[in-house]
């Protein structure tokens, strides 16, 4: 099953670091961000992977280019040209699709049909790290039968919340849970998806897409309960750095 990737956004929240590249190639340690989500993918067996790219989609190329010489020892024939890398090899298929600079969310899906086939896929968003059981997402879904499934994450607010009574707080709890459930990525789609997706530039999947698939009652949603993180500011990029330096590498599935 193929696992695609939307690379494509321009990141203006975090322009201290997309001024010169794009958001997925942020770093956390010595890896940018789409590395640890393909590594999320790889542990549960998904090595086919389709990028979809628009942003300084040639700064992603150029990273995978030259990922392997980069990242291991290797004996080089000067005479030849030949390189034999020392050291074990990634197994990842990548299948880089430009699909425009200013191209919406559902019609860089859409524009990457030919690649993905009439099969189902994975899909799952450039910035955005969770523990989730892809092995257990797959399963729900296809116990569900419907045409999408989405990962939901409870959300939590991100101030403390107060219960006040005529001017006198009566209580407070710091980051409390909203009730409300939200989009976490970490999709799986049935090819029927792409009835659902213009190739316009226009579309927008989190949008006209998600509802009607709602509406038709053609959307599971697989809750998670462990770590998730939305990567959307460079003080995501830090906080998510702090975690790493510590070894706290929460998004490595248990």
């Amino acid at each position: 099953m193929k696992v695609v990737i939307l690379c494509g956004g321009k990141g203006s929240r975090m322009s201290e670091v997309t001024n010169d590249i794009p958001k997925p190639l942020a770093r956390i340690g010595d890896k940018p961000i789409v590395w640890h989500i393909m590594k999320i993918y790889q542990q549960y067996g998904f090595n086919d992977f389709i990028l979809l790219l628009g942003y300084k989609g040639e700064k992603i190329k150029e990273y995978f280019m030259d990922y392997e010489w980069k990242n291991n020892s290797f004996t080089m024939n000067a005479a030849t040209g030949e390189v034999d890398i020392i050291g074990q090899q990634e197994k990842w298929k990548i299948t880089f699709v430009d699909t425009g600079l200013d191209t919406m969310t559902g019609s860089r899906i859409k524009r990457a049909q030919k690649y993905i086939g009439n099969e189902s896929f994975m899909l799952t968003y450039g910035d955005g790290l969770s523990d989730v059981n892809i092995h257990e997402l797959l399963k729900f879904h296809q116990e569900k039968g419907k045409i999408a499934t989405l990962t939901g994450i409870r959300n939590k607010s991100q101030f403390g919340t107060l219960t006040v009574n005529q001017g006198i707080a009566e209580s407070f709890a710091e980051k409390t849970e909203t009730g409300n459930i939200v989009n976490g990525g970490f999709f799986v789609l049935n090819p029927e998806i792409f009835q659902y997706l213009e190739e316009e530039s226009g579309c927008i999947l989190e949008e006209k897409p998600l509802r009607d698939l709602a509406q038709n009652r053609q959307l599971s949603v697989f809750i998670h309960e462990g770590f998730w993180k939305a990567i959307d500011t460079y003080k995501n990029v830090l906080e998510i750095n702090e975690l790493w330096d510590q070894g706290k590498n929460l998004w490595i599935p248990k």
